[in-house]
């Protein structure tokens, strides 16, 4: 039986801030680089078959810890990134929603349909991320995969394989910075297992469980 285990990235000073950041690149800060060491301490002996990220550096960062102390080399994964937020990169949400109202409640309200202006749509983000997913299921029937990747991809991702509509992504599914959610593919399909955890920082890293932030 082959187990996925989706990973958002740590955190960054924009994910502090609670900015759009999709095809920007910021690294980790500090706090982020010590939930990344929270994933190794937690994660590291366990028998990955694979780690795969998305190639954006924060993802990077998140899952090298982990791979080196697995000692396995990281997959890159293109369809892994985060979705592109276009005009909206780099500002806050509140800024956004203060000058751009109607733009915002409408991608807000249908973000399967509805992008933020030269951006992408949650379908777009499921187009190009579940490919990636089926061909890690055709390389590994079975075993633990780690997947690094961002949270509106996430997301996105556990909608499409839980049968919810991917227009519903925001308000259905949440993940924190270095959450943890456990997909297990059996026969009947794909079963959720674990959503969101972060006992790994309340393990490792207490302080910063209830960080600010998204």
């Amino acid at each position: 039986m082959l187990s996925l285990y989706f990973v958002r990235h740590g955190q960054t000073d924009l994910s502090l801030a609670n900015s759009f950041c999709g095809s920007i690149d910021p690294p980790l800060n500090a706090n982020g680089m010590r939930m990344a060491e929270a994933l190794a301490a937690r994660y590291g002996s366990e028998r990955w078959a694979a780690i795969y990220a998305s190639p954006r550096l924060r993802t990077r960062q998140t899952a090298a810890p982990t791979a080196t102390e697995a000692q396995i080399d990281v997959q890159i994964a293109e369809g892994l990134q985060e979705i592109a937020y276009g005009q909206w990169e780099g500002r806050s949400e509140e800024e956004v929603q203060r000058s751009e109202p109607e733009r915002f409640a409408d991608w807000s309200a249908h973000p399967g349909r509805v992008s933020p202006p030269g951006g992408e749509t949650a379908v777009d983000i499921a187009a190009r991320a579940m490919p990636v997913i089926e061909s890690i299921r055709k390389n590994h029937s079975d075993g633990k995969v780690l997947v690094v990747s961002h949270k509106a991809t996430l997301r996105v991702i556990l909608c499409a394989l839980l049968g919810v509509d991917v227009d519903l992504f925001r308000a259905r599914i949440e993940q924190r910075v270095a959450a943890v959610s456990v997909v297990e593919f059996k026969k009947s399909g794909p079963l959720l297992q674990v959503l969101g955890d972060v006992s790994h920082l309340g393990r490792f890293a207490p302080d910063l469980v209830d960080s600010e932030g998204t």
